[in-house]
């Protein structure tokens, strides 16, 4: 680890076969806490290259406990996180919309590390159990239309990483791997990422694959479309930057989709929009995410997605796929 260290610090980059390696040293507990936070805080001070962030994520598929829900062709809606934009629990409420839309949902997610409530903390919250059974997690599926893949019962090598993530406090090249990281493998994935860069690597990633995508980073910061602004989306259709009325949907104020400041509010808003009780704001952003993610399914159009959003939200189907998944605890 110390050269490692020292060619990372010298500003060079490592291979992908080093980047996998050092990734599954870490996970066999080869290296102390010291050593671990001084690798992952060199990526907060420069950028990730393409080869590096190929090897991490081979580390990560290769090490993971994977599940087979092939027969669904469900999706994942998934955000990197590390916007510091603290918004709703957006992609989490959008998998829902879209699972009440008829599309299979397997929701890949982790509890909060640079936010105030990931998406585990708040659907723990509300009651949902989370598992690695496969039996269990094919059910909810099949019964609710989504099931939750809950990150660290499915990586368990990245139990050294954890704490040190949790005491950093900060987004780190884990924010990047995990919407990659899907232990189900999905076929169609929608993704947010917090920048540019990140976008154009995903999108160099993706086209390798035989997925259907969408990679989603809104111009202003958010890892998701937030409708504050013009969005950037990179999918294996097309490359597009589209604005709120592109779409046929007002623009919205950053205030409008702010997330609250504990996993209890976050947890209210939630509930408040799922139960059709959410803001023309908070609705319409929830619509635009769930409404690409359903067309990517689909191989339809976004405002045709859009629609079918709306719909599954506003008559309770989007909250129907939510009372079954919990129900399906006991």
């Amino acid at each position: 680890m110390k050269e490692l260290l020292n060619r990372l610090i010298n500003y060079e980059s490592i291979s992908s076969q080093e980047a996998r390696d050092v990734l599954v040293r870490i996970s066999n507990g080869e290296f102390n806490q010291s050593q671990i936070a001084s690798f992952l805080t060199v990526y907060m001070m420069r950028s990730i290259t393409l080869e590096e962030l190929k090897g991490f994520r081979e580390a990560l598929l290769e090490l993971c406990i994977p599940i087979d829900l092939s027969d669904f062709g469900a999706i994942d809606l998934c955000g990197t996180g590390g916007d510091g934009k603290d918004t709703f629990n957006i992609s989490t409420l959008s998998s829902f919309v879209t699972a009440g839309a008829g599309i299979k949902v397997a929701k890949h997610g982790n509890y909060g590390v640079s936010s105030a409530c990931g998406s585990s903390n708040v659907l723990e919250y509300l009651g949902v159990a989370f598992s690695s059974d496969e039996d269990y997690l094919k059910n909810c599926i099949d019964k609710a239309g989504i099931c939750i893949l809950h990150a660290p019962l499915f990586h368990p090598a990245m139990k050294n990483v954890a704490p040190i993530r949790r005491e950093l406090g900060v987004k780190t090249f884990f924010n990047m791997l995990g919407p990659m990281v899907n232990p189900a493998f999905p076929k169609h994935q929608m993704v947010g990422v917090f920048n540019l860069e990140l976008l154009r690597l995903y999108g160099y990633l993706y086209q390798e694959t035989d997925m259907n995508y969408a990679i989603v980073h809104a111009l202003d910061g958010y890892d998701e479309i937030s409708l504050t602004g013009d969005t950037k989306v990179i999918s294996n259709r097309s490359e597009q930057i589209f604005s709120p009325e592109a779409i046929n949907l007002k623009a919205v104020e950053k205030t409008e989709i702010f997330g609250g400041g504990s996993v209890r509010e976050a947890a209210d808003i939630f509930m408040n929009v799922i139960e059709g009780k959410g803001t023309e704001a908070q609705n319409n952003v929830v619509c635009a995410n769930a409404g690409l993610a359903i067309a990517t399914a689909g191989q339809t159009k976004h405002l045709v997605g859009i629609e079918q959003a709306r719909e599954s939200l506003l008559t309770g189907k989007a909250a129907e796929a939510l009372k079954t998944l919990i129900d399906l605890n006991s």
